[in-house]
Parts: C-alpha cells; sequence; structure tokens
C-alpha cells in the first residue's frame, strides 16, 4: 500500500521517541534516569481533577461545540485580560486538543505551497514539520548561546523575502528556556509588523519564569501587534495537564473561523471532560503555580551549576520553562570502544549505553553539538543522573 509523500518526508518526534525507548528499556529491567520528557512531573492539581470526575458523574460526556464552549473560552479570555491587558471575544478563541493540535491548525489555515515561514532555531520539533505539512517552506534563522538563543532584528530583517509569510516566536523557548525582555521584543515584531508578516507567537511556558524575568506577551505590545498576531497557550505546561490535552489560540476571527472549520473535519471539540477541568483550572486558584516554578527554578540552577563543573559541558542559564540545552562540543570527536562521538545524536546514544540516562540530541531542535535536558524530574533522579553523566563522560576526556 503506498503512502503519500508528505506522511514520508515527515519526521517522528525526537522528544517523543526517546522517551518511549526509555520506557522501553525501564520496562526491560534497566534502571533509566529519564531527561526527555517535556511535562511536569507534578500531579495536575486535586482542584482540577475533581472537576473532571465531576464531569464525568454529571453526565457531561457528550460533543461540545468544536471549538470550546463558551465558559472557558471567556475563561481564557479573562486570563489574557488579567495576565496581558487584553480583550478577546468568544469568536476570536479556538480550544483544540492541545498547543500543538492549535499551530497545527493556523498552519493548515494560513500556508500553501511557495509561502516562507521563519523559525528561529533551535526551534521545538514540530514547527518545521507543520510548516512543511502545508507546502510551505521553513525558513531556519540559526542562534548560539553567545547571543543567548535570541534572534536580532538584523537577522530577521536579513531573512524577510517576497514570499515570507510570517514569523514563529516561541519564549520562553523549547529546548533552550531563552526568553525576549520587552524591549528586545518590541525591536524584532517592529520588523516583522514592518513587512506585514504574521506572528505565531507560543507562549505556553509563560507562567513558568524565574528571578526578575518578566514574560511579555507580543499581542500586548500595540494595536497592530495584536491584530497580526495568533497567540499560543494552553493549561499542559502551567497546570500539569499534559494529558488533559487542551491549548488554545486568539487572534483574528476571520482565522479563528477557518482553523475551527478545520478541526470541525479532524477532531471535533476538544474532550467536554478536560473542558472542564481547563475550566477549573483558569478560574480556581493559582497560587501552586508559583510555588511550581520556584521548585522549577531551584532544579535548573542545580543542573546548570553541575553541568558546567563537568569537564567537556558548558551550559546556557535559562530564564524559563523547565529545560536546559548544554553544549557537548568539548566532546565531538571523542571515541570510547571502537565508537566515536562525531554529534549530538551518538553523544545521546553514548549517554543511554554507558550512563543509562535518557536526553533529546540537540539536532532534533535544529541545533547540533548540543542536547536537551528535561529537569521536570525529581531532584533525586536529577542528582543521580548528572552524578552518572559525570562518571561516563571520563572515559572520552
Amino acid at each position: 500500500m503506498r503512502l503519500s509523500e508528505r506522511v514520508n518526508n515527515l519526521k517522528p518526534s525526537a522528544t517523543l521517541t526517546i522517551t518511549a525507548k526509555a520506557k522501553s528499556l525501564r520496562a526491560q529491567g534497566v534502571d533509566i534516569i529519564g531527561f526527555g520528557a517535556g511535562e511536569p512531573d507534578f500531579d495536575t492539581p486535586e482542584n482540577v481533577k475533581k472537576e473532571g470526575v465531576a464531569a464525568i458523574k454529571s453526565g457531561f460526556t457528550k460533543y461540545t461545540a468544536v471549538g470550546g464552549i463558551d465558559e472557558l473560552k471567556d475563561a481564557i479570555a479573562a486570563s489574557l485580560k488579567k495576565d496581558h491587558g487584553l480583550e478577546y471575544s468568544r469568536e476570536e478563541i479556538l480550544v483544540s486538543c492541545g498547543a500543538k493540535h492549535s499551530i497545527y491548525n493556523i498552519t493548515q489555515a494560513l500556508f500553501e505551497p511557495g509561502d516562507e515561514v521563519i523559525i528561529p532555531a533551535p526551534y521545538w520539533v514540530s514547527y518545521p514539520d507543520q510548516v512543511a505539512l502545508t507546502g510551505a517552506t521553513p525558513v531556519i534563522i540559526d542562534t548560539d548561546e553567545h547571543g543567548l538563543f535570541k534572534i536580532t532584528p538584523e537577522q530577521l530583517q536579513a531573512e524577510i523575502k517576497e514570499r515570507t509569510r510570517a514569523l514563529i516566536l516561541n519564549y520562553p523557548s523549547n529546548p533552550t528556556g531563552t526568553t525576549y525582555p520587552r524591549g528586545e521584543l518590541e525591536e524584532i515584531v517592529k520588523v516583522a509588523l514592518d513587512a506585514d508578516l504574521i506572528i505565531i507567537s507560543d507562549e505556553i511556558y509563560e507562567k513558568i519564569i524565574y528571578a526578575d524575568t518578566e514574560h511579555v506577551s507580543v499581542c500586548s505590545l500595540s494595536d497592530k501587534a495584536k491584530k497580526s498576531t495568533i497567540l499560543v497557550n494552553g493549561v499542559s505546561k502551567s497546570y500539569s495537564m499534559t494529558g488533559w490535552r487542551i491549548g488554545y489560540a486568539a487572534g483574528d476571527k476571520r482565522v479563528i473561523s477557518a482553523m475551527a472549520k478545520l478541526q470541525g473535519q479532524s477532531t471535533s471539540n476538544p474532550s467536554s471532560i478536560s473542558q472542564m477541568a481547563a475550566l477549573e483550572a483558569l478560574k480556581g486558584p493559582q497560587e501552586l503555580l508559583g510555588k511550581r516554578a520556584r521548585e522549577f527554578e531551584r532544579r535548573k540552577n542545580f543542573i546548570v551549576k553541575r553541568l558546567n563543573e563537568i569537564p567537556g559541558f558548558t551550559c546556557f542559564d535559562p530564564r524559563g520553562a523547565f529545560y536546559v540545552f548544554p553544549s557537548i562540543s568539548g566532546f565531538v570527536g571523542k571515541a570510547y570502544g571502537d565508537k566515536r562521538i562525531d554529534g549530538s545524536v551518538s553523544f545521546t546514544e553514548f549517554l543511554l549505553e554507558e550512563a543509562k540516562v535518557a536526553v533529546v540530541p540537540g539536532i532534533a531542535f535544529g541545533k547540533e553539538n548540543y542536547l536537551r535536558i528535561s529537569y521536570a524530574t525529581s531532584m533525586e533522579n536529577i542528582e543521580e543522573g548528572l552524578n552518572r553523566i559525570e562518571e561516563a563522560v571520563k572515559i572520552l576526556l
């Protein structure tokens, strides 16, 4: 049976692949420390779980409107108003089966063959493939740790061509944890708006920020920025609700309407039960978010310090999310046994074989000779995992 060209050209998610491999090894009795997962290790808050159970018990288990129930849209609008001073109507909000689904709907609604979409690297693994699935071309702008993994206005300007339609921004970033202060964001957004680009702003990690870091939404910068931006967010990361699959997009109602049409012919509505749980997450107590962000920061401080103390690594200090993205350039070219470290994939394999530690290769995020290490796991696992890594790399030095 012949498969479509679009599927044959599609790469599997590296993060899901490494997580599945680690789980498989654990099932075989191998003691694996997993640093691959892009989800908090905290449980979903009790009040949120109770609302999910209550939805089941009350029989709220049928179809809803394709784009989500009005009560949830209103709660999303209220949250955007409270956090960023933004005004959105129900017609400007679409609830989908996770933020990944939101971005898929956006790309399918907006792009077509011949279009170009600018994506800064390192990038979340799904951006280029979702753009490519539309027939459009992902245009990658490389960044590095010396520039704090951020694009500059000059870099953006240099890549804008006649067929450029959009810019995808993700901050705080997966995988680097970098983010943009207001001044830098304003400069980048000005270049995009002057070129009449659409901005897709993925702000799923906005609640997980550190120290005196401020999260500034693109849409809050000006009326023009709001009109030109499709904002993406959700409850997965902030509220530890990855498996509930609730994300949302807010933006121009014509685009939102087009996305709803697509969703109506694919998934239809997100789970009714999950919508009620998400409603409670947004409307209920919020104090837990700050406490969990502080715990992530504690882990981050530990892991950055330890990695920078291990010869061969250099590690950027993130400002948000729950990942570090250390350079492994100090190990490239080294050999162990009859094998050689020639990049992030072989180094990832080395750590899995020799240290029994699972990480994700940087090349999956468009950046060779780096690793993504998630610290969305216990301090006990982090300490043990780093001890194993430190011991394993001694044979490479």
